[in-house]
């Protein structure tokens, strides 16, 4: 009897397992989504584009403010 709820809880452990092949990021995901975001912010500090952008984003700030 023992052997058999052994047997039972194992495949029933492995269907819900194959329902569910992916448990979450893994490390080297959060550090490949870092570098991409430290990248994007670099560029963006070493280009006029980010002056552009802040600029834009204060004045839609300004205009729905009414400054």
């Amino acid at each position: 009897m023992n052997r058999w709820l052994v047997r039972r809880f194992v495949r029933m452990r492995n269907r819900v397992a194959a329902y569910q092949p992916d448990r979450g990021q893994g490390a080297i995901e959060y550090l490949g989504l870092a570098v991409v975001i430290a990248v994007i912010i670099g560029i963006l500090s070493q280009a006029d584009i980010g002056n552009a952008i802040f600029d834009g984003i204060m004045g839609k700030i300004g205009d729905i403010v009414g400054g």
